[in-house]
């Protein structure tokens, strides 16, 4: 099977991580990349010993993906570019910078009939997926994502920037209508909320309260999935999963068990803990990887477009809620 021809739009902090990853896959020839700062294509260049290209459109011309890692408010410019010459687009969380944006990439790519895939890159953590399979309608998801103060990404809300990631994830494991959205934040360090809390409500009863930060004391990942007989806990920055289920006891208990007696002749349930191996993958690599099968075989985008339209209409209604 012949190589697909990739270009990276963007070679700054989260670009060459793209560069780095899109080299190391088979299936992948990496063309070149698009960078207007002059000195990140000379350390890329000298970094990577691929070219960086002139214009985006040369770039564009030469590939048969486009890979969008350059600052949110670009990114519905390139990736339209890509779209109208018929292109595959790779596009970086959030998937644009308005909801109209993307709305606007969806009749494109429709239009096109090619594929593009949006990086939230969580669904390809190894810890989340352990564990996806085990989470089966969940009613009360809680998750923290927390983060020291970093200059780079102030550039849009702590909603755009870290909460987005879990959304992606809720909207993903909960297969219901969103009902009622709360929401509070408060801008600290920045022009935008730099902290924020949403409470999502589902039309199956799910509840999902978030919190996000850039403003933390230390950085935190973490999300917790409680469902009838069960407990799911992943933590993202740890690479690690527990699930925690309970099912019931049929006469007497083994001694040996863990189990909870639930009085008044209700009977017992034993419960077990499991952590489930992990082994270390590189999540943008995996991504990637993901993206290149789907285009090989004409199969369905892991994070499709709709999945990326979806987070960011919610997270422009958690955004409007807090203004």
């Amino acid at each position: 099977m012949n190589k697909l021809r990739i270009g990276i739009l963007g070679a700054g902090h989260l670009g060459r991580f793209h560069i780095q990853q899109a080299m190391e896959i088979e299936d992948l020839d990496v063309v070149g990349f698009f960078d207007l700062d002059a000195e990140k294509v000379k350390a890329a260049e000298e970094e990577f010993n691929i070219p960086g290209f002139a214009s985006m459109e040369e770039l564009i011309d030469k590939v048969d993906i486009v890979d969008v890692v350059t600052p949110t408010l670009s990114h519905f410019d390139c990736a339209s570019s890509a779209l109208r010459k018929f292109k595959h687009v790779f596009v970086e969380k959030p998937i644009t910078n308005t909801i109209e944006e993307a709305r606007t990439l969806l009749n494109l790519v429709h239009e096109a009939n090619v594929k593009v895939q949006v990086g939230h890159v969580e669904r390809f953590n190894p810890a989340f997926v352990a564990a996806k399979d085990h989470i089966k309608n969940p009613q009360f998801i809680e998750t923290h994502r927390l983060s020291e103060f970093n200059p780079r990404g102030t550039d849009v809300s702590v909603v755009l920037d870290l909460m987005i990631h879990d959304i992606d994830i809720i909207l993903s494991v909960v297969k219901s209508p969103v009902k009622k959205i709360s929401a509070s934040g408060v801008a600290v360090v920045s022009d935008t909320p730099d902290i924020a809390n949403a409470r999502l409500e589902f039309l199956d009863g799910c509840v999902a309260n978030i919190t996000a930060s850039r403003i933390s004391m230390k950085n935190m990942r973490k999300s917790r999935f409680f469902q009838r007989d069960a407990y799911i806990a992943v933590d993202f920055l740890e690479k690690s999963s527990e699930i925690v289920t309970m099912t019931d006891v049929e006469g007497e208990p083994d001694p040996f068990d863990v189990t909870v007696d639930l009085g008044k002749g209700k009977g017992s349930k034993k419960i077990t803990f499991d952590k489930p191996v992990i082994e270390p993958v590189n999540a943008i690599r995996e991504e990637l990887q993901s993206f290149v099968h789907s285009i090989q075989n004409d199969s369905e985008e892991i994070v499709s477009i709709e999945d990326g339209l979806n987070a960011l209409e919610i997270a422009y209604k958690i955004l409007a809620l807090i203004k």
